[in-house]
């Protein structure tokens, strides 16, 4: 069986974000970096983070990930 290279893995998993229910995490970009995918962008709340970072993982179980998502407060 032929292995996945990341940048292959890549789109599935900008997919899995653009397809959430959740409208702050079809925000973020994933992005390969070194053949590791690097979630980025800014949720209001870590539990929110970690939802991202399961649906990759769940689209994607062969890569390697890197948590960067930032945590802010939403405006108020």
């Amino acid at each position: 069986m032929a292995s996945l290279s990341v940048t292959d893995v890549q789109p599935r998993a900008q997919s899995a974000l653009a397809g959430s229910p959740i409208s702050e995490l079809r925000d973020l970009t994933v992005v390969d970096q070194d053949g590791i995918l690097l979630i980025s962008g800014v949720v209001s709340s870590f539990y929110h983070k970690q939802l991202a970072q399961e649906a990759i993982r769940s689209a994607c179980r062969e890569a390697d990930l890197v948590n960067s998502i930032e945590v802010t407060a939403p405006a108020g």
